[in-house]
């Protein structure tokens, strides 16, 4: 167990207390939050955006450091932005 992270630590502990419930109407319920990622995940706009040369090519390192595309990447961190989930790091 020392290897898991605090969230999977936390969840594991959760689950060995057995909180855990089985959701009514699985199949359903499966249904509902696949449309909901997919319809997160849909890329139906299209924007230009400038920035300078040096912040695109940290881009491209990071994404590359990451195994995948820069574009992609930076629709991460947006989405990640929008959502209240990447936050200023506190010095």
């Amino acid at each position: 167990m020392s290897q898991l992270t605090k969230e999977e630590k936390d969840l594991l502990r959760s689950y060995e207390r057995n909180e855990w419930r089985s959701v009514k109407n699985l199949k359903s319920e499966k249904n509902r939050y696949q449309a909901m990622a997919k319809a997160t995940l849909q890329k139906d706009k299209r924007t230009n955006i400038r920035i300078s040369s040096h912040d695109l090519e940290g881009i491209q390192k990071k994404a590359v450091e990451n195994g995948i595309p820069y574009q992609t990447l930076i629709a991460s961190v947006i989405h990640r932005y929008v959502s209240g989930r990447l936050t200023e790091k506190s010095a």
